[in-house]
């Protein structure tokens, strides 16, 4: 069990996208371990520690809302959401509970482990961005994706976020604040943007 200190934060999943590029429709309804691959994720945001999932919809929204099983979080729509991913991730910053530390996460990653969420949690220092990295080929590690930023600077990142851009433009300007954790031993941090990446979901 959370202690009180994991459980302030509430997670934000970004699951809004149409899925253009892999041809298949909205990431969030792929099928996943027996059920959709939002639903999958939302419980192991909910399992790693987090108090509330808030899951950010927008493509096709009435179909996903009524296909997965999402009555356990707080569910939001992102009429927007062909302008981007900065849309989603403001509207799922203000959804998230007030004064509570956001952790963002995408719904086309499908190696995310709730050890990944819980550590990122018990990792984090107050007034920080704690990100989750993973080990490049040449052996660097590289930031991605969760993202957990501090209760401090939400709102500061959700008002810089525009277009396909979500938490960039402010870790950007504030490089001296992200603390990366390797979660290499979880995933890879692979993201499913085309057919050829398919394979994740096995």
């Amino acid at each position: 069990m959370a202690d009180i200190r994991e459980r302030s934060t509430t997670a934000v999943l970004l699951a809004a996208g149409a899925g253009t590029r892999l041809g298949r429709g909205p990431k969030a309804l792929l099928p996943f371990r027996g059920r959709t691959l939002v639903e999958v994720l939302a419980g192991v945001l909910l399992d790693g520690g987090c108090r509330d999932v808030v899951v950010v919809l927008g493509a096709d929204s009435a179909n996903v809302g009524n296909t997965a099983d999402l009555t356990p979080y707080t569910v939001v729509q992102n009429p927007d959401w062909q302008t981007g991913m900065g849309g989603s991730f403001r509207s799922g910053v203000a959804a998230a509970t007030a004064g509570d530390h956001v952790l963002i996460a995408l719904v086309d990653q499908p190696g995310l482990t709730r050890e990944t969420v819980a550590r990122l949690l018990s990792l984090h220092r107050p007034g920080r961005v704690t990100a989750a990295a993973y080990r490049a080929p040449d052996g660097a590690l590289e930031r991605g994706h969760p993202l957990l930023l501090d209760a401090t600077l939400r709102a500061e990142a959700a008002e810089s976020a525009t277009g396909d851009a979500g938490a960039r433009f402010f870790l950007g300007a504030h490089p001296e604040l992200i603390d990366l954790v390797d979660c290499s031993d979880q995933s890879g941090g692979g993201d499913l943007d085309s057919p050829d990446q398919l394979g994740l979901l096995d």
